[in-house]
């Protein structure tokens, strides 16, 4: 019965959120084709405050999550971004997203909606500001080939082609197919295991956690901040994913500030992207980058509970309203739809983890790794002498 709650509750999430996910995965399809590399890279070289607030901007809207933007931020730096634009983008990037903001709009309400990407864009501003006086870097990025291919097929590298005569290579209905064939398919087979996954956590939360405890521990004020950041830093999680938990929480009585520390220090931060920036960016940038979200979202949650408080809203009360706009079968049939998408990342998921535990299984009944190695000792059963007699 258990299992069945659970299972109740994230088909509920995802009725009510599959029509914005879909729109959201949609928007993001259209502006990877229909965004230029080249102005990109142009706006983002020069000045220690605008390159910063530029790449903070630009990052707000891309669905990516904290290992995924790692490569764009690195094809931002080849493309002349500054170091501050460039850890500007690192936290904007993954913190939100046309989907994700979406997401909160269908999942959570209107305050939130404005306070996630408002949160996102402050801590991106802080951690880039900061990167860029602490390193003396006047804005400029370093000088680096440009990486300006083709984002529709890559036929061309953009280097040896301008780009005003790369707009002749494409008509829009071949862009536009570039950007749907994009987004229900490359971008939904990235997130979908973890969105999946989301949903079955935040029905485990709404199904089995007792509101009072997270009322006691989680209700509000500094102590309920700093426990959502500890939580959410190690945790890998995208902005997607992390939505519906973001809901089950605020439901089960989490303040909202607590909710949107969560938002902002989980899809952000995890092991694996810390270890890579790290490498890329050096110690400093990477302390920076963690002391900035530490600091901004734990304010941005403090003063939103505070903004909670004087417009007299009740997050629990007003959390999902935005779902009740939408046709109950148009809710339905954008869930199939999201569920048949799923089934090819699933597939391949699964598929990989079989062929993992398969590649192990025979390492370990072999002298080497491949499996390929020669035996090392064959008894003749016919004659089973020692290998003492023998010799």
């Amino acid at each position: 019965m258990t299992i069945f709650n659970i299972l109740n509750e994230a088909w509920v999430l995802l009725r009510e959120s599959s029509v914005y996910v879909l729109f959201g995965i949609l928007v993001a399809g259209l502006m990877r084709v229909f965004l230029s590399p080249e102005a990109v890279g142009r706006h983002l070289r020069r000045g220690k405050v605008r390159s910063v607030l530029k790449a903070a901007v630009l990052g707000i809207p891309i669905p990516l999550c904290s290992c995924g933007v790692l490569p764009a931020a690195v094809s931002l730096k080849r493309q002349g971004a500054s170091r501050g634009a460039t850890a500007a983008f690192l936290i904007s990037t993954p913190e939100s997203g046309v989907d994700s903001i979406a997401l909160t709009y269908a999942l959570l309400d209107p305050v939130m909606t404005v306070a996630r990407p408002a949160a996102a864009f402050a801590t991106a501003a802080v951690a880039g500001v900061a990167e860029n006086v602490l390193s003396g870097e006047e804005g400029k990025g370093a000088e680096a080939e440009p990486d300006l291919s083709c984002p529709v097929d890559g036929c061309c590298d953009g280097m040896d082609c301008l780009p005003q005569e790369h707009r002749l290579h494409h008509s829009f209905f071949e862009k536009l197919r570039a950007g749907l064939g994009y987004a229900f398919f490359e971008l939904w087979e990235d997130i979908a295991l973890w969105f999946l996954v989301g949903l079955l956590l935040a029905g485990a939360i709404t199904s089995l956690i007792p509101s009072e405890i997270m009322v006691e521990h989680l209700g509000g004020g500094l102590t309920s901040m700093l426990i959502m950041l500890a939580v959410g830093i190690p945790l890998y999680i995208c902005a997607t994913a992390s939505t519906p938990i973001a809901a089950a929480l605020v439901l089960k009585g989490v303040s909202p500030g607590a909710a949107l520390v969560f938002l902002l220090a989980g899809p952000a931060t995890n092991v694996t992207s810390l270890t890579v920036l790290f490498g890329v960016l050096g110690k400093r940038a990477t302390a920076v980058y963690l002391a900035s979200i530490a600091v901004v979202s734990v304010s941005c949650g403090l003063i939103l509970d505070q903004v909670y408080l004087l417009l007299g809203i009740s997050a629990q009360a007003v959390a999902g309203q935005a779902t009740e706009i939408i046709p109950i079968w148009v809710q339905v049939l954008g869930a199939a739809l999201l569920l048949i998408m799923s089934i090819r990342p699933l597939y391949r998921f699964l598929q990989s983890r079989i062929r993992r535990v398969i590649g192990k299984s025979q390492a370990q009944t072999c002298d080497c790794a491949t499996g390929a190695c020669q035996p090392t000792h064959i008894v003749d059963i016919r004659n089973p002498e020692s290998d003492e007699d023998k010799r």
